[in-house]
């Protein structure tokens, strides 16, 4: 595990993305899936501007952007087992399919939801058959909704319907969906009631495929699958706090909560005070450990580590951003690590590397229109304004 965090904490800047002419926050990452070869090829980045970009992921040079979106974005992730094949989630009540070889602004699919849905999550699953996508509370209600993903190559424009919802499990907005790493039938949902709950949706109905309901006591803003066989599930909430829980137990009479932290921020010895808020996790494989990602309003990047006894520091890496940063992109691979922030810059970050570009790029803090909507560390939820 030191050998990891040395690792972790030896992250320099490799590459840089250049700037756009119409800089915006950087929401959400995700790299292509090294289907046909050893290395993922594009990485794909969410824009505040309602923009996506995707660049390559070696070079970070700038490939295309798919621009005009009607409604406000919420993720972007590659298909599994096709490279190529860009999914993003829309408040507009569509997931849209792209072909990132086409030169077109055209989705090539399009999966709709139903009339008063609004998209705030999505994911697909690691077979790339099932598409669920989490909307916001509409009066009482808050769904996952589910689409079958087969068949996007060869009906290009076609639209399709849903193949149903759940409806009961979520009393609030579904702010994150996470599909399982490896089974197929396995996803999480997390919401700002608070709830994380697991299901299999092979089964017939809504309750039948509830595995496991877990109670964060506060609105959640990212979840994730960890441990040994991705048994285990954790969640970071809206106010900083952390939940981990062992799926596994389920059945036994041990604790299912392995780590229940109220807030991150007073939890874990950083100089300063100066960790701000959190932006994810990630599971490191071959050390099987999990790690927290967190940072600081002008940009420094904090590594946490996870463990059963609590949280402690890892590593920091400064001298990249220079505002908070919102997103990040860990590649098991090749243990490099992607970052993009509230200055527009999209950085990689690999082991030992030395930048070649120029210095570290004035703030190029910006504001932005859907900032209501974006502003994730924001603890004025609707939630509590009720």
């Amino acid at each position: 595990v030191e050998k990891i965090e040395e690792q972790l904490a030896s992250l320099r800047i490799a590459k840089r993305s250049t700037l756009s002419e119409e800089p915006a926050y950087l929401l959400d990452i995700d790299v292509s899936k090294p289907a046909q070869s050893e290395s993922s090829h594009f990485v794909a980045v969410s824009c505040s501007n309602k923009s996506i970009r995707v660049y390559n992921r070696e070079t970070l040079n700038f490939l295309r952007e798919y621009s005009g979106r009607p409604g406000i974005l919420n993720g972007v992730r590659f298909a599994h087992t096709c490279d190529s094949v860009l999914f993003s989630a829309c408040s507009d009540g569509t997931v849209k399919c792209w072909d990132i070889r086409l030169a077109t602004q055209k989705a090539v699919q399009i999966f709709s939801g139903y009339p008063s849905n609004v998209f705030i999550s999505f994911d697909i699953n690691c077979s790339d058959v099932i598409i669920c996508a989490g909307t916001e509370k509409v009066e009482k209600d808050a769904f996952l909704v589910f689409w079958d993903a087969r068949g996007i190559t060869n009906c290009a424009s076609a639209t399709k319907e849903p193949l149903g919802v759940y409806s009961e499990s979520h009393n609030d907005d579904i702010t994150k969906i996470c599909f399982h790493t490896v089974e197929p039938n396995l996803v999480v949902s997390g919401s700002t009631d608070g709830l994380v709950n697991v299901f299999n949706i092979n089964k017939d109905n809504e309750d039948d495929a509830l595995i496991s309901t877990c109670n964060s006591d506060s609105s959640v803003s990212f979840i994730g699958w960890s441990g040994t066989d991705y048994k285990q599930v954790y969640c970071m909430t809206h106010d900083e706090g952390f939940c981990w829980w062992d799926i596994a137990q389920l059945d036994t009479e041990e604790p299912i909560t392995l780590l229940r932290v109220r807030d991150v921020r007073d939890a874990v010895c950083v100089e300063n005070n100066s960790l701000h808020y959190l932006v994810g996790g990630l599971y490191h494989e071959k050390a099987d450990k999990l790690f927290l990602v967190g940072g600081t309003s002008t940009g420094n990047i904090h590594l946490i580590s996870c463990g059963t006894d609590g949280l402690r520091l890892a590593g920091t890496l400064c001298g990249g951003h220079s505002a908070t940063v919102r997103s990040f992109c860990w590649n098991l691979t090749d243990e490099s690590l992607l970052t993009g922030g509230e200055d527009a810059q999209l950085l990689l970050w690999k082991p030992g590397a030395v930048e070649r570009s120029l210095a570290k790029k004035a703030s190029m803090k910006i504001a932005s229109s859907v900032q209501k909507r974006v502003r994730v560390h924001s603890s004025s939820l609707k939630s509590r304004k009720k």
